[in-house]
């Protein structure tokens, strides 16, 4: 399994690349959630939890260099099986709140344990909303500490995009930050499928 130095270079790798491609998808989701965040509340909902999933896709196919465009986030977001991805973010989101109820580090724990939720839902489409919440804590399990120390790694280029009023941060370091949490999910998926934590066929693949 790749290491967090060997995925962030990889990632870096991507941009360097294909810089609109890492771009784009980041920056349109930032600026419909922008948009979003005027209108109602619930509206706001459900145009941005399937957008995350639909921009989540594009990013998993730029790690494993599949072909993706921005077609493929909005087609995956809001065209196909649009019920279970809202439904999917919806639990998850429901989950975190009801344990960041109780104290905060539970909170946090649960966050990470459902982190690879919407890679799941954005990637395995025949693969239930909630079953996707219990597959993401499965591959999580032992992985949360990981995932943590890769989020504490950006503090540094977060603090730094603040020098430049954001700009940093929507131009570089999101994308940044999106490929590695791309290739974080593929090398924890392959690894829980060789440990036989989860299986195959659990991933309901076609074929």
């Amino acid at each position: 399994m790749k290491t967090r130095q060997e995925i962030k270079a990889q990632a870096k790798s991507i941009i360097g690349g294909n810089y609109s491609g890492a771009l784009l998808p980041g920056l349109l989701y930032l600026l419909i959630a922008a948009v979003a965040s005027g209108v109602t509340f619930g509206l706001g909902f459900i145009i941005t939890l399937p957008l995350v999933v639909g921009m989540t896709l594009v990013y998993i196919n730029l790690w494993r260099g599949e072909a993706s465009t921005i077609d493929v986030m909005f087609s995956s977001a809001f065209q196909e099986n649009f019920g279970r991805k809202l439904g999917g973010m919806l639990w998850m989101a429901l989950f975190e709140w009801l344990w960041s109820m109780l104290f905060v580090i539970p909170g946090i724990v649960k966050m990470y344990s459902y982190a690879m939720t919407p890679y799941i839902l954005a990637k395995y489409p025949n693969v239930p909303a909630k079953e996707a919440l219990k597959l993401s804590m499965r591959i999580m399990n032992g992985r949360k500490m990981d995932l943590f120390v890769v989020d504490l790694s950006f503090i540094g280029w977060y603090l730094l995009s603040g020098l430049t009023f954001g700009l940093l941060a929507i131009f570089y370091v999101n994308p940044y930050v999106y490929l590695t949490k791309a290739g974080c999910f593929n090398e924890y998926l392959n690894d829980a499928l060789s440990r036989n934590v989860i299986d195959m066929s659990e991933l309901r693949v076609n074929g």
